[in-house]
């Protein structure tokens, strides 16, 4: 027996089984379709007391066979035979086919079927018992039917072949049951000694004993196997010794844990007295199954079994059939042609310990088995063997063994000797590695900060995955795994690594590039997007406001009313928020529709190289928006790096910027800031108002040097300068011109003068609108001209420190500002001007003169001054006075 059998399970000692299997041409479909309809039929009931488990199999080594001695539920004992028949011609053939196939089986077989479909007419209706004839695959309402009376007649052939074989018959000689490799070893030897009677006593109770658990006696099994272990352990017959101890373990298991070692269903303990029940199994398809919630304790083990076990005394309590297990494996172990014996031994202990909860033991039973020889093995077959061995330890915890164990066998499916290798399957099997190794192929789970597992184990796994995918010619899902290596991995490659992985995505891109699509592969796993988030790494976030010259401004009329209806401020120390709420605060300035606003990120390269960046661009969502792609290279870990994204709203509404997007290596990635917790942003919601005119204003004054800080924010300064006398006039014309999209329907001119002197200036500009408000709307690109006239007229009326207030030459106009909406400024004269002596002299001189003037022309007009008014006099010979020590003679 070369192939063993990794699905057996301790409690498959106690089925028989049935061989299904196609005579002739038949589809696969309905053959599989008639096969789960016979393998429904997993239980019949015999008799109140008993019930035979079946186990089916449609295909079956006939060397497995011939060890049907030495443990009978490797006997196949039943066959069904589905054949397809079309005329009555074709049924002597196919008659002859199916003998020819019951010869294979002939030396175990206790009964047989035939399922004929398609076939109709006298020969269909001629009765016979092992036939069975249906019009078609669909009309057969009776098949399982017709099973139960099969597996009814098989039961009645075994309990016969157990009585006459458990009947102890006084004289007569019993046969000694042999292995295929034993048969030549017992040439010759003494048939009538003691020594060869016992052997065959013994064997021959181990046999009956798994009669009896066929049958569904555990009680007689427990009995017999006890006694062929005495036996054969007093002749040393190891190879019968550790069948008889493994059967002795089986019936154990059974008794211990009813609902069975391979499934998680839980069926009712069976007691000693009533062995039928011992015998169930839960399998698919069964057709009675007892369940009970409470019966079993945390370790697997039934409440009550101390009880129970003191009375039936000869069954294996839960720590004695590990042992039992461990020393029958060892006397396995003497034979070199009992490999899988051995193997199929380790297999079941294994199952028996993932019940107790016995992990580390389980695994020595798993390590011992890796080790065990099988001969010449198929690559198929070593392909079996590891991803069993892979089961196996994930069956009791061990998930990165199991990961080990898988990885090889997909490495099998591709190793040299094999003419075709298997890129699929190994490409299958490496992905259900992945959680072995604490992998996910998911970026979002390698961005919460803390890294598990070995990263150079993952890195290398995700090689080979990238390597499987190009054998099987799918080029995007090379791309895919690449991308994920680098973006997952990028803290654990060295400089050279970086290189060569980055060269390799180059190569793979420039063929198929890499997207944000969802690649779906054929068993429905599906793979998320892969965005580049470290190529380059973004620090901060940062939406920026128009310039000035672009800024909207809410009209102070609004926005008062806005302020009367704000809802009542609220305090609270409870500040409750997250980076989240951050992101989708709101900002307190406005974008305008069709103007181009920007975003300014700080980013670092982290490759020791060059990294250049295409088409990196914002993603928003809430209005239309046109993002301006843009290009950069970052030096080789350059540091922080500012870098200005701009686009332009083109509807009005609330904008969010989500992120960015950027092509590296041939990569396009969507780069979305809510999966980069580390990135600081002050909020990336604003609200984009409609589309505002924009006007330009140009004077016919040359542009004042002095430039005076604006009042508010609403204020946009123009400064020009202009020098006037006292009562002279001059003309200024002010061109106002459309630079935007939008019509100017409105034009608003008023004039404000900053000044704390008020008493000593008077009105200086006027002008005419009606000229101007005649051209409205203004179109885009059309301009019209204003003409403002500017009049100095001073009153020096009421002023008594002249001197301090007029300390220079006369009132000059040296700056007039132009502010949206128009608003013009004079400039304020500093309050404290030093003057140099010598010209200030001269200055004090001519406003004497004049200020004299003034007064005599007073009092040449007032005859009576002379009398009211001497003070005047006074006034005026001190004037002259100061006149005359001013410019050193008389005037």
């Amino acid at each position: 027996m070369s192939v063993p059998d990794y699905m057996q399970c301790a409690e498959d000692h106690q089925t028989v089984l049935v061989v299904v299997q196609p005579v002739g041409i038949v589809p696969e479909d309905q053959f599989f379709r008639i096969y789960k309809r016979i393998a429904s039929v997993s239980q019949v009931s015999i008799r109140d007391s008993q019930r035979l488990l079946i186990r089916y199999r449609h295909h079956y080594l006939p060397e497995n066979n011939e060890w049907g001695d030495f443990q009978t539920h490797r006997k196949v004992v039943g066959l069904i035979s589905i054949t397809t028949c079309a005329s009555a011609k074709e049924w002597p053939q196919t008659a002859e086919r199916f003998h020819g196939q019951k010869e294979v089986y002939s030396s175990t077989l206790y009964d047989s079927r035939l399922l004929v479909f398609g076939l109709q007419g006298d020969v269909a209706e001629q009765p016979r018992t092992d036939v069975a004839f249906y019009p078609s695959f669909e009309d057969c309402p009776d098949v399982e039917k017709r099973v139960d009376d099969f597996v009814g007649s098989i039961f009645i052939v075994l309990e016969s072949k157990r009585l006459d074989r458990a009947t102890d018959k006084s004289g007569d000689k019993i046969p000694l049951l042999c292995v295929p490799f034993e048969k030549k070893d017992f040439v010759g030897l003494d048939t009538d000694s003691r020594h060869y009677k016992k052997r065959c006593q013994g064997r021959m109770r181990k046999h009956v004993g798994d009669l009896c658990l066929q049958a569904g006696m555990l009680q007689d099994a427990l009995v017999h196997y006890h006694m062929a272990v005495e036996l054969l352990r007093g002749v040393n017959d190891f190879l019968w010794l550790g069948a008889a101890l493994e059967g002795l373990c089986s019936a154990s298991v059974i008794f211990h844990y009813p609902g069975g070692t391979a499934g998680k269903t839980v069926a009712r303990k069976p007691s000693i007295s009533q062995p039928a029940d011992a015998g169930k199994r839960h399998r698919p398809g069964a057709q009675e199954v007892l369940i009970d919630p409470g019966a079993l304790t945390a370790n697997g083990i039934s409440a009550d079994t101390s009880t129970e076990i003191g009375r039936a005394k000869n069954c294996l309590s839960p720590e004695d059939i590990i042992e039992k297990y461990k020393e029958a494996i060892s006397y396995y172990g003497k034979y070199k042609n009992a490999g899988v014996i051995e193997l199929e031994a380790c297999v079941k202990a294994v199952r028996v310990l993932a019940i107790q909860k016995r992990a580390r033991e389980a695994s020595e039973f798993l390590q011992n088995a890796v080790y065990i020889n099988l001969g010449q093995l198929s690559e198929e077959e070593k392909i079996q063997r590891y991803s069993i061995l892979s089961e196996l330890y994930e069956l009791i915890g061990f998930h990165r063994k199991s990961a080990f164990f898988k990885r090889v066998a997909a490495m099998q499916c591709v190793a040299p000797t094999i003419p075709e290798p298997g890129w699929r399957a190994c490409y299958k099997l490496l992905l259900e590695t992945l959680p072995g190794y604490s992998l996910s192929l998911d970026p979002k789970d390698f961005s919460k900060g803390t890294h598990r597992g070995w990263a150079a184990v993952q890195m290398r796994l995700l090689h080979e995955l990238v390597y499987a995918s190009r054998r099987m010619g799918n080029p995007g899902l090379s791309v895919r795994h690449l991308s994920f290596l680098l973006q997952t991995m990028l803290d654990f490659l060295s400089d050279q690594e970086k290189k060569e992985v980055t060269q390799s995505l180059e190569n793979y891109t420039s063929k198929c590039p890499g997207g944000m699509e969802v690649i779906t592969l054929p068993d429905g796993l599906k793979l998320p997007p892969v965005p580049f988030t470290k190529l380059p790494i973004v620090r901060s976030v940062k939406l920026l406001n128009l310039p000035v010259s672009l800024r909207p401004h809410k009209v102070k009329g609004l926005l008062g009313q806005n302020m009367s209806t704000a809802s009542p401020f609220i305090y609270s120390p409870i500040i409750m928020h997250n980076r989240g709420e951050e992101r989708c605060k709101k900002i307190d300035f406005q974008w305008v529709q069709g103007d181009v606003c920007e975003v300014q990120l700080m980013v670092y390269n982290p490759m020791p190289y060059e990294l250049r960046v295409e088409n990196m661009g914002l993603l928003t969502s809430g209005v239309e928006f046109e993002s301006l792609p843009a290009a950069l290279s970052l030096p080789a870990e350059s540091g922080l790096y500012p870098v200005t994204l701009v686009g332009v709203p083109r509807t009005a509404g609330n904008i969010t910027v989500n992120g960015y997007h950027t092509s590296v290596f041939g990569v396009n990635s969507d780069c979305l800031l809510e999966g980069l917790p580390a990135v600081k942003t002050s909020g990336c919601l604003v609200e984009v108002i409609p589309s505002l005119p924009r006007l330009q204003l140009s004077t016919s004054l040359p542009r004042s040097a002095y430039t005076p800080q604006p009042t508010s924010k609403e204020e946009l300064s123009s400064t020009v300068s202009v020098q006037l006398f006292n009562g002279e006039t001059q003309q200024l014309t002010i061109t106002l011109e459309n630079i935007g999209s939008e019509d100017i329907e409105t034009l608003e001119l008023t004039s404000k003068i900053v000044s704390t002197k008020e008493k000593v200036f008077g009105e200086f500009l006027s002008w005419e609108l009606e000229e101007a408000l005649s051209h409205l709307p203004l179109k885009s690109g059309q301009a019209l001209t204003l003409t403002v006239s500017i009049k100095v007229k001073l009153d020096f009326s009421g002023q008594e420190n002249l001197l301090q207030d007029l300390n220079d030459d006369g009132i000059s106009v040296t700056g007039l500002p132009i502010s949206s909406p128009l608003r013009q400024v004079l400039k304020p004269r500093p309050e404290n001007k030093t003057v140099s002596s010598e010209s200030g002299k001269a200055d004090l001189f001519g406003w004497c003169l004049t200020l004299a003037a003034d007064a005599l022309c007073s009092l040449n007009q007032d005859s009576d001054l002379q009398h009211r008014h001497r003070n005047e006099r006074e006034s005026y010979r001190v004037l002259c006075e100061t006149a005359k020590s001013a410019k050193g003679e008389n005037r």
